[in-house]
């Protein structure tokens, strides 16, 4: 190879090379201990010389390149791209990304070195790993891309849980059971809500409804445990024209007729009785329904969501509950978490509940710290119900527009009646006391029972009227236990 010192020497920099005996073995030192590759063409692109760490990177040994043209080389895909040509088409540096058969990255820079009169008679290319470089951009760009992704998905479903103004979620327990809950929202999979009274299932079920393929269409809310015994039969599946005295003209479609092709909500599933809950099970097993006084059945398509605070395993050992319906209806079976189990929630429950009554009321009322730290630390046994409850009466007794701790009437009702009032010595309402008393008895003996059906009876009341009061006073009154 012919490397005259007149290309490399034409700067003084080169001087030093003098003071060894042999140059041209000093400058072959010199490049070979580079750590980049260095690739060197004439200036009609046949390759002259690479050293060790060009074979290297690329992979590419000397007898591969050397005394061979770029042009060649890259025709025949030896190079993928050629700095090189680039180089000698643009007379000038040229800086261009690469990557060899041996997977490593390179930034490639080529530079055309001129005699005196301006021709080329060299290119020097220098070639620079830089995968582990590129590796590192990887994981960052990736371990960026799943942080924002993450942040995005937390932010996204915040939104759309806070987007229903009856269901709000922060506290990360809750979260993580509406996620899990989103998995399930967008298929037919009939869903078990299970959880204490006041949890907030009816709102998760309408929360599953809106978020489902099913969002446009009917949802029917039925709480099995309001219906007395006699009329469930025809309330839920409907009933032929005739079919019994007093029975309509016209029949009716029941409430699986008219949520044909949306969703159904059974609000205390456990309290149906063995005569429904066998066409209960029809319904999930063939997708259709009997009405009262008919002979065929009829089909439809019905997506059908449950709830219960009762324990259906413990029903089924008694006999009480049809266990291939508990299978049935425990496909996908979802805890809701108790509020005192979702800390985080309470002060953004309390904060929504007020927000509210301030837009119905044209009010601009709001809590103090000691408040939302009372709220927080109560043991709340009524749930997201009583927090309501209690942020409604603070509001009403609040004579300003801040609301304290001492406005929180974090108390038993029980108790008020013991002592006859208020502790200021004002009158007491005694229809208020005697409605909070029925109140009372209708609590215990559905916390006793379990169901409405036998807590009405305990009382010599039919189911409909006990639903109907216990539904009353329960948004009437707070209550505690």
């Amino acid at each position: 190879m012919n490397r005259k010192p007149v290309y490399l020497s034409s700067k003084g920099s080169w001087g030093f090379l003098k003071t060894y005996p042999d140059s041209q073995e000093a400058l072959m030192s010199i490049i070979e201990s580079s750590y980049d590759g260095i690739y060197i063409t004439d200036g009609m692109a046949n390759t002259l010389y690479i050293n060790r760490s060009y074979e290297v990177i690329s992979g590419l040994l000397e007898q591969d390149v050397v005394r061979h043209n770029m042009r060649d080389l890259e025709l025949n895909g030896v190079i993928s791209r050629s700095a090189t040509l680039i180089a000698l088409q643009k007379r000038g540096t040229v800086t261009i990304d690469q990557e060899f058969k041996t997977g490593k990255r390179a930034v490639v820079t080529s530079t055309p070195i001129f005699d005196n009169h301006s021709n080329i008679v060299m290119v020097v290319t220098n070639v620079r790993d830089v995968s582990e470089l590129y590796n590192l951009k990887k994981k960052l760009e990736k371990s960026s891309e799943i942080t924002k992704k993450y942040y995005s998905e937390i932010e996204i479903f915040r939104r759309q849980v806070l987007a229903d103004s009856d269901l709000v979620a922060i506290d990360s327990t809750m979260l993580n059971m509406l996620k899990l809950v989103d998995r399930v929202a967008v298929l037919d999979t009939p869903v078990l809500l299970l959880g204490e009274t006041g949890v907030g299932k009816e709102r998760v079920a309408a929360y599953i409804h809106k978020n489902s393929r099913r969002k446009e269409a009917q949802y029917i809310k039925v709480n099995c445990g309001a219906i007395a015994e006699n009329l469930i039969e025809s309330e839920l599946f409907g009933y032929e024209p005739g079919a019994f005295t007093g029975a309509g003209r016209e029949g009716k479609l029941g409430f699986f007729g008219v949520a044909d092709k949306g969703t159904i909500f059974l609000d205390e599933v456990g309290d149906l009785p063995p005569s429904v809950q066998i066409k209960l099970l029809r319904v999930l097993q063939e997708q259709e329904i009997v009405r009262v006084g008919a002979n065929q059945p009829v089909k439809i398509n019905v997506r059908i969501l449950a709830a219960t605070n009762r324990d259906l395993e413990q029903m089924v050992r008694e006999g009480k509950f049809r266990e291939d319906l508990y299978y049935r209806l425990n496909v996908f079976p979802v805890m809701i978490p108790p509020l005192r189990e979702r800390k985080d929630d309470i002060p953004v429950l309390a904060q929504h509940t007020l927000s509210q009554l301030n837009r119905k009321y044209s009010q601009k009322k709001q809590f103090t710290k000691t408040a939302i730290a009372r709220l927080t630390e109560y043991h709340w046994l009524g749930n997201v119900r009583e927090l309501k409850n209690i942020i409604e009466r603070a509001f009403i007794i609040c004579e300003n527009n801040e609301i304290t701790a001492s406005d929180l009437p974090l108390h038993s009702p029980r108790t008020m009646l013991l002592k006859g009032g208020r502790a200021d010595g004002e009158t007491v309402d005694l229809k208020e006391q005697m409605e909070r008393m029925e109140m009372d008895y209708l609590d215990r003996a559905y916390k006793h029972y379990g169901n409405m059906r036998d807590a009405a009876k305990s009382l010599c009341m039919d189911t409909s009227t006990f639903g109907r009061k216990h539904k009353k006073y329960t948004e009437k009154y707070l209550y505690q236990k």
